[in-house]
């Protein structure tokens, strides 16, 4: 999946140039490059789909030059994750009826690759053998609030039974979770067959079932563009969270091995980069700290950058924006976006 534009990463990423398209990482490798090259350790690179908007199409290519125009799925609105999944499983299912999907962000952050082959492994198996849906927890180890909460039943077994899914709770109930020990951080990374999230589509999510069923004869064919643009705007615009998970009795959930970060806020991005003997991180620019801790500069590079007497801040410039941000507040970037672009644009 990689349509969304990431606006907690304002200014660097923007609509026409989101965040999975950037080297937030500094490794030499865009975000949505990473996690391709982390699924062909998996999956073969054409059975690979790669769901975004329409307007992101020639990024895609440019960046994935090893991928073919029939395997982009072009959304043209933005719906949320349901109905590109939902498409999508359609689409597989033409191709192969027994096929068991993945489904991946293009832009999160995984520490050890080789631990998240085999966690995934474990849920294909899984998946092909039972009627079930796959999720992957996250152990959490701070009571963050701008994750979801997957509460599972407390058992022996390797693959736990799913309660229930908590978005983005409050600190005081984030902490009552990781008190409590069943809780773990809901990662987005799903595993199912197609049967299994196509039946869970027509029993949970019925208009948004018909409303693409009514496509399969297109599908895979030069036909199915047509039929996407004239149909995906009627879809309602839903998670596969409050679609599926939240309803269906048959969600599972396998505790990750692997460390994990949705690279979802500077504030993510800032724990995963090298910091100097003051916790400061720079990425592009120069800067010359004086007095200063706890803070993320970027900037574009050779730019000077001197900061006095700063203590946890978040200070981004592409050129033509500048944002200086308290850390605390890195949840608000959206909302400040909203009103620069209203203010300025």
């Amino acid at each position: 999946m990689a349509g969304g534009i990431g606006s907690r990463f304002w200014p660097v990423s923007t609509e026409e140039y989101p965040k999975q398209f950037h080297d937030l990482l500094g490794s030499g490798e865009t975000l949505i490059q990473k996690t391709f090259k982390r699924l062909q350790k998996i999956v073969p690179s054409e059975n690979i789909l790669i769901l975004t908007n329409e307007r992101y199409k020639n990024l895609v290519l440019e960046q994935l030059p090893e991928v073919v125009e029939n395997q982009l799925i072009l959304e043209p609105a933005m719906r949320n994750t349901a109905p590109c999944i939902l498409l999508s499983a359609l689409k597989i299912q033409k191709q192969n009826p027994e096929a068991v999907m993945l489904v991946a962000p293009s832009d999160h952050w995984i520490e050890d690759e080789k631990a998240f082959q085999e966690n995934i492994i474990i849920a294909f198996e899984n998946c092909s053998n039972n009627d079930v849906l796959m999720t992957l927890g996250i152990k959490p180890t701070f009571p963050n609030t701008g994750y979801g909460y997957i509460e599972f039943e407390k058992a022996q077994n390797e693959i736990k039974k799913v309660l229930r899914f908590t978005e983005k709770p409050d600190y005081k109930t984030a902490k009552k979770f990781l008190s409590e020990g069943n809780f773990m951080w809901n990662a987005g990374i799903f595993v199912w067959s197609v049967k299994s999230i196509i039946s869970s589509f027509e029993n949970f999510s019925p208009d948004l079932f018909h409303l693409f069923e009514n496509g399969k004869e297109y599908y895979n064919t030069a036909h199915e563009n047509n039929f996407i643009i004239s149909n995906y705007k009627k879809a309602e615009n839903i998670s596969i969270d409050y679609a599926i998970l939240e309803k269906s009795p048959k969600v599972y959930m396998l505790p990750a091995t692997f460390d994990w970060n949705d690279l979802g806020t500077w504030g993510s991005l800032y724990e995963k980069l090298q910091k100097d003997k003051h916790n400061n991180v720079t990425i592009g620019g120069k800067t010359l700290f004086l007095e200063s801790e706890n803070n993320i500069v970027h900037t574009e590079k050779d730019k000077l950058v001197v900061l006095s007497n700063l203590t946890d801040y978040i200070i981004v410039d592409n050129g033509k924006t500048l944002i200086i941000v308290p850390k605390d507040k890195e949840q608000e970037i959206k909302q400040i976006r909203e009103v620069a672009k209203k203010k300025f644009n």
